[in-house]
């Protein structure tokens, strides 16, 4: 039989091989790498690279891109190079598509006219969900689907027809259920401001790259906290949709058909703006006349025309966040109190977030796991310590039967019922519900590898199904975010996450936030986003 080491080893080549190709060879590189690796790109990429590739914001880039101003072909061959770099310093690509890239920025710019809203746009994507270049493959990280074919997704083509240039894919991890991305055909992805840190999961290719500004727009995929949980690792912005308003069919995973708690694909990028431009270029292509399981609703952008009200979570009832998260949310629901937004609390603790954990954890894994762990037996892949987590680990992951499922089901729906009513409840007293709830992402900045054992904090709001957008607030510092010594562990999983608090383990990390909203409210949530930044002193 077959080494699972020799089966992999096909992808790899082929992410070496388009590495490879690119021209001019990176220079200056160094023997060793810096724990940040953020100022790389000043020593080993030219002026014109630095200016494209961190000058500008998605908006800015498309206006000059559409005024000739600057070519596509210009601009994706200083993200291609900007790409591989960050692929160097932090292992966050599966493949770097030069020749395809090329040719197709090539083409956009022999055009007369621009040929939609993201004309000439370089655009980086999560490896499973497939791609456009010819000959395509997706693995999703399983050692026995290397080298299978993969073709387009309907978000994809989507985003091709609006005229973006594909160019890299990023790195999962095993099973792509991990808030770590880690896999035995790619490795470890490293976090850009801090390589003992993970960029989280399982979107962390996209969260490094972006991080790195090898990619200023990119695609994730979020079930329990893959699109937000990178992006909070990583300091950049994210937008987990409520499911079934993105198009996600198509795309290379397992267990499909199943419905008990649904994945959506979501924008990440570097700015704010990108996350609405993602939605309304999706939604005004009507996918739903394509895909029937879609939520017919397009992009009606949202306005607010009172101040809002904004529900704070100081912790979830289960796991106190870390001292820079709480910092976060004092200085920021400060900032909005200021604005003259009104400020009240949200008590998790009467919710029983710790009961939404059991629920979606069992929900994940219907079958016990016994899809994806045949998968790697298979391939006789070796079981990482996050996939045992995930699956071995919990208590209610087990083989259910018919009866039992539908009977975990009726607990989802009944939880999701007491959570709405709960939601309105809090306009009962001044006759203004709660618009939005302001959150950790995670209980503190970008977690040390191997250690991201704690779900809660982004998962919840998938088994309720509440679109969430996190955006970057400050970084972690020594000085400001001391342990509190005096502080007693209510529970395991709180005993845990406290033992992990050191300000010097998380130096220069990103500290983000989130945004909370109801669901199918993702419009409010985004115009949410806006007034809070607005508040912070933000454009």
């Amino acid at each position: 039989m077959q080494a699972w080491e020799e089966k992999a080893q096909p992808a790899r080549t082929a992410r070496d091989e388009g590495l490879a190709q690119v021209q001019p060879p990176l220079q200056n590189l160094p023997d060793h790498l810096p724990q940040n690796s953020q100022s790389l790109p000043k020593t080993v990429l030219t002026q014109r690279e630095l200016e494209i590739t961190e000058e500008y914001t998605v908006s800015e880039l498309l206006a000059k891109l559409r005024s000739r101003e600057l070519s596509s072909e210009e601009v994706t061959k200083a993200f291609l190079r900007r790409a591989a770099l960050a692929q160097f310093a932090t292992n966050c690509l599966t493949s770097l598509l030069w020749d395809d890239a090329i040719e197709r920025a090539r083409y956009l710019d022999s055009l007369p006219d621009p040929v939609g809203p993201l004309h000439g746009l370089p655009i980086s994507t999560k490896e499973h969900h497939g791609t456009k270049s010819k000959n395509g493959t997706a693995n999703a990280s399983y050692v026995a689907w290397v080298g299978m074919p993969q073709g387009s997704i309907l978000l994809y083509d989507t985003l091709w027809d609006a005229g973006c240039v594909f160019y890299a894919r990023t790195t999962q991890p095993q099973t792509i259920m991990h808030l770590e991305t880690e896999s035995n055909i790619y490795g470890r992805t490293v976090n850009p401001y801090n390589r003992n840190l993970t960029p989280g999961g399982s979107s962390g290719g996209e969260g490094a790259l972006i991080a790195f500004r090898g990619s200023l727009f990119g695609v994730g995929g979020d079930i329990g906290g893959s699109i937000r949980c990178p992006a909070a690792h990583s300091g950049i912005y994210g937008f987990k949709p409520t499911a079934q308003r993105v198009p996600s069919s198509g795309q290379r995973t397992h267990m499909i058909g199943k419905e008990t708690i649904l994945s959506t694909l979501g924008p990440m990028a570097q700015d704010r703006n990108s996350l609405e431009l993602f939605m309304k270029v999706v939604l005004d292509a009507e996918p739903w006349r394509l895909d029937p399981s879609l939520t017919v609703k397009p992009w009606t952008p949202y306005h607010f025309t009172k101040p809002l009200k904004v529900a704070v979570q100081w912790w979830d009832g289960v796991v106190m966040p870390h001292p820079p998260m709480i910092r976060a949310l004092k200085e920021v629901s400060e900032a909005c109190k200021s604005a003259g937004m009104k400020i009240v609390e949200w008590d998790s603790e009467k919710l029983n977030h710790r009961k939404g954990w059991e629920i979606t954890s069992a929900l994940y894994w219907p079958d016990g796991g016994a899809e994806v762990l045949g998968r790697l037996e298979d391939a006789g892949e070796p079981i990482l310590p996050l996939t045992k987590f995930i699956i071995h680990e919990q208590p209610t992951v087990k083989s259910l039967t018919q009866h039992e499922l539908w009977q975990l089901c009726a607990e989802r729906d009944a939880y999701r019922a007491a959570y709405a009513r709960h939601w309105t409840q809090t306009g009962k007293e001044d006759g203004q519900e709660v618009d939005v709830i302001l959150c950790p992402p995670n209980f503190g900045a970008a977690t040390p590898h191997e250690q991201s054992r704690y779900w809660g904090y982004t998962s919840n709001w998938n088994l309720l199904d509440y679109p969430g957008a996190v955006f970057p607030v400050t970084t972690v510092n020594p000085e400001k975010d001391k342990k509190d010594e005096s502080y007693t562990p209510k529970n395991a999983e709180d005993k845990f996450v406290y033992e992990m608090c050191s300000p010097e383990t998380f130096k220069d990390a990103p500290v983000n936030l989130q945004i909370i909203g109801r669901r199918q409210h993702d419009e409010k949530v985004i115009a949410a986003l806006v007034e809070i930044e607005k508040a912070m002193g933000r454009k």
